[in-house]
C-alpha cells in the first residue's frame, strides 16, 4: 500500500482557516451589545481579545523554537538537500535509484513487523516479516523488491504509530533540525528505535528522502503560497501521522505532498 501520494498531505489550508476562525471571533464581540462591552473592564477586554493566541501557545509550547529550525530546515532544503538531490538524480541511472530505494525500504520492514506486532496486528506484522526475508534473499540485499510481485504488499509502520494506537497523545509539536517535523511520541519512537537498531532508522530517513523527492516542487509550492509556512508544515505533519496511526481510518487530508519525512539521504525514485 503506497501510502505516500498527493492526497496524503497538506489539510485544507490550515492558515486560512485560522485566519477566517479569528476574523469570525472578532466580528461575534463586534456584535455584542455595546452595554456589555461599557461594562467590561479594559483587562478583561484584552483577556478575551488575546485568549486564542494563549491557546495556541499552550498547544505548540515549543513554536518559537520550532519556527527557527523549520526556517533552518527551509535553508537547507534550498541550498543543499535539493541542489543535492537533484544532482543525484541526474547522474544516477534509473535502474540503480530504485535498488537503493529498494534496499532503503528493506530495512524499515523489521520495524513495521516489531511495530504491528504491539498493535495487535499480527497480520502484517507476519506480512513484513517475509516481505523482509523474500528481499533480504531473493532479492539480494533488498536491492529489488520480489515480495511485492508476490502479492505482499507493504505498509509501513514505526514505534510512534505503535504508540499512538496504544492510545499515547502526540505531545507537543518538534522540528528536528534537517530531519523536520516531529512530536514528542514520534521523536521517542524513532530514538529507542536507534537505540535497538540504527539501520532501520537509516532505512526510514532514507525512504523519508525519496518521499521528499517525489512531492519536491509541490511541496515548495505550497509552502510558499501558505500565509505561514509553519502553521501549514505542523498541521500537515500531525494530520498525515494522524491518518497514519489509524491506518486510514480517519479522513484522508486533502490534496498535497507529505512532509512528514524529510532527510538528507540519496535514496531517491526514478521519475516515472
Amino acid at each position: 500500500m503506497d501510502k505516500i501520494r498527493l492526497s496524503d498531505g497538506f489539510i485544507r489550508l490550515p492558515a486560512v482557516a485560522a485566519v477566517a476562525f479569528l476574523v469570525g471571533m472578532s466580528t461575534t464581540h463586534a456584535a455584542e451589545p455595546a452595554q456589555e462591552q461599557a461594562n467590561t473592564p479594559p483587562a478583561e477586554i484584552k483577556m478575551q481579545f488575546h485568549a486564542p493566541e494563549a491557546e495556541a501557545k499552550d498547544d505548540d509550547p515549543l513554536e518559537s523554537i520550532n519556527r527557527v529550525t523549520s526556517e533552518f530546515n527551509s535553508i537547507f532544503r534550498g541550498l543543499i538537500l535539493d541542489p543535492l538531490i537533484s544532482g543525484y538524480k541526474a547522474v544516477t541511472p534509473d535502474g540503480m535509484q530504485e535498488a537503493i530505494a529498494n534496499a532503503a525500504s528493506n530495512l524499515a520492514e523489521p520495524v513495521t513487523a516489531v511495530s504491528s506486532f504491539l498493535q495487535g496486528d499480527t497480520d502484517n506484522a507476519g506480512n513484513a516479516t517475509k516481505r523482509f526475508l523474500v528481499n533480504s534473499t531473493i532479492g539480494v540485499g533488498g536491492l529489488s523488491d520480489p515480495a511485492t510481485d508476490m502479492g505482499l504488499q507493504s505498509r509501513p509502520e514505526d514505534l510512534g504509530q505503535a504508540f499512538g494506537a496504544g492510545g499515547m497523545a502526540p505531545g507537543p509539536h518538534i522540528v528536528l533540525p534537517i530531519l523536520g517535523p516531529s512530536n514528542l511520541r514520534d521523536a521517542t519512537g524513532d530514538i529507542l528505535t536507534s537505540i535497538a537498531n540504527p539501520l532501520p532508522l537509516v532505512g526510514k530517513a532514507a525512504q523519508g528522502t525519496v518521499n521528499y523527492s517525489e512531492n519536491q516542487d509541490a511541496i515548495k509550492a505550497a509552502t510558499a503560497n501558505s500565509l505561514d509556512p509553519y502553521t501549514t508544515e505542523k498541521a500537515l505533519y500531525e494530520q498525515h501521522r494522524q491518518w497514519e496511526v489509524s491506518n486510514g481510518a480517519v479522513s484522508a487530508p486533502a490534496d498535497g505532498p507529505t512532509l512528514a519525512d524529510e532527510s538528507p539521504s540519496l535514496a531517491t525514485k526514478p521519475t516515472q
